[in-house]
């Protein structure tokens, strides 16, 4: 349970140092750009909000998961895609080229992000792995250094990115996630952020 703890902390802490930076970044931003960085600004306060309580820092509350959930999912997807129209790279946007030149790739992590948050949603009354909370059959389990295991998600390939088998609507149904702990479905996501920074996200 320690090395689960520690990973969700490594993954979550990974994730809010970026949206610090990002959020840190929007003096100056109009237009589709400021909509856009506005956006990223909510999901980085709903982190904020879930990475103590998936720590264990904090009291677990399945109403404030949903909430928080919920804000990310709203600003994830389509949502998130049609904020970057071809060409919208007027500073202080930290948007790679590779967006649009791999436009599938960074709309297929948008979607998953989507899915992902929907699957926190689903998960929030299972309460956290680390306190005996997870369901029996979730298919999640610690071990080989710290890996989690389970629904498709495989590590090692790229940057965080998941496994085909966690690509949206590719065997990760909503009934899979709403059998799991909420920190397992936390760090997925947590996972898909990074995936999604490294890439396409130009560091300052």
């Amino acid at each position: 349970m320690k090395t689960k703890k520690l990973l969700v902390g490594a993954m979550a802490a990974s994730v809010l140092a970026v949206a610090s930076q990002s959020v840190l970044a929007h003096g100056g931003a109009t237009g589709i750009v400021k909509e856009r960085m506005d956006g990223m600004g909510v999901m980085k306060e709903a982190m904020k909000v879930l990475t103590p309580m998936m720590q264990g820092k904090v009291d677990y509350d399945a109403d404030v998961v949903r909430d928080r959930a919920g804000d990310i999912s709203q600003h994830a997807g389509t949502t998130m895609t049609k904020l970057f129209p071809e060409g919208s790279t007027d500073a202080p946007s930290e948007a790679k080229l590779e967006i649009w030149q791999d436009w599938e790739n960074f709309a297929a992590l948008a979607e998953q992000l989507r899915v992902m948050a929907d699957g926190l949603a689903a998960a929030s009354d299972n309460g956290l792995m680390m306190a005996g909370n997870a369901p029996a059959g979730s298919g999640m389990m610690t071990g080989q250094g710290g890996t989690m295991m389970g629904s498709g998600m495989m590590g090692g390939q790229g940057a965080g990115m998941m496994g085909t088998g966690m690509m949206a609507g590719q065997g990760a149904g909503m009934m899979d996630f709403a059998d799991m702990p909420a920190d397992g479905v936390f760090t997925m996501m947590g996972q898909v952020c990074s995936a999604c920074h490294t890439r396409f996200r130009a560091e300052k």
